[in-house]
């Protein structure tokens, strides 16, 4: 490995990154990247894991400046989408390619910056959007007996992956470019996804919450159906109001998901006792 005397000025060895590199990088961040996740600092360690080889190879092995890099990617709170988190690390490698250990802080500032919008992004496309449509796309195949959902479904998280793999070598060459011009197709990208999954979360609402009114009232001797009633005012009314006090619920200080679904059971199986509630 190279040694402090073929040292550049900006504490490098004039290494410049080849395929291999990002295929190692690719298939660390693949299976490795939350293995070292902790709620002190939540995924430092494993961003770091991924990239070490090549700090190796930019710094010089067992030299201070590796161990510098090595300090200030493991000090910050770092914690962003699984999905795009390599765009982060294509940008911060080309930067530290270049400039090497006067990069750092600056490195440092564009963690802390792209994190919180890459995983409002990738969260919202990758982790919502997709499994959302295709998911219920494939579960719904599947249960009908069609073995084509189980392969649309494999399909998908095929693209996915592959996706995130090449996203490194894209920042890797485009560097600040992505921040900076590329800024605003990102929130537009961001608003559309967002809304997509609002009308997925009511798709489905209304094709997989089967919850009906099935106690009558008896007025002055007048049978009330109660649920013709809903589904005049609004077809699938009774499942909707179900996710809506579900979503109050998560509102309310103190509540959590868990807190939530034994709410939900507990009121089930009460008012499915009572017979005033079935399946629908």
């Amino acid at each position: 490995m190279t040694t402090m005397s073929s040292k550049l000025p900006n504490g490098t060895t004039g290494y410049k990154l080849t395929k291999a590199d990002f295929q190692q990088i690719n298939r660390r961040n693949l299976v490795g990247f939350q293995a070292g996740w902790n709620y002190e600092r939540m995924q430092h360690s494993g961003y770091l894991w991924i990239i070490l080889p090549q700090l190796r190879k930019i710094y010089g092995d067992n030299t201070e400046e590796l161990k510098l890099a090595a300090r200030t990617h493991c000090a910050p709170f770092f914690n962003t989408s699984n999905f795009l988190n390599t765009i982060i690390t294509g940008i911060d490698l080309a930067i530290e390619e270049e400039e090497g250990v006067e990069s750092l802080e600056t490195v440092a500032s564009l963690k802390t910056g792209l994190m919180g919008p890459l995983a409002s992004i990738g969260d919202s496309i990758f982790g919502s959007l997709l499994p959302t449509i295709f998911g219920a796309l494939a579960a719904n195949m599947a249960s009908q007996g069609n073995p084509l959902g189980i392969f649309i479904w494999i399909a998908v998280n095929v693209v996915v992956d592959w996706f995130r793999c090449k996203q490194t070598y894209i920042a890797y060459d485009q560097g600040m470019k992505l921040v900076t011009t590329m800024s605003d197709q990102l929130n537009a990208i961001t608003d559309a996804a967002t809304v997509m999954g609002v009308f997925m979360v009511g798709a489905l609402v209304s094709t997989n919450v089967g919850i009906v009114i099935s106690a009558p009232i008896d007025l002055g001797g007048v049978t009330v159906d109660l649920q013709h009633i809903c589904n005049m005012i609004c077809p699938k009314l009774v499942p909707a109001a179900l996710v809506g006090f579900v979503y109050w619920l998560l509102g309310k200080k103190g509540m959590t998901s868990t807190k939530a679904i034994f709410i939900v059971l507990i009121l089930a199986i009460i008012l499915g006792g009572l017979g005033w509630i079935a399946k629908g």
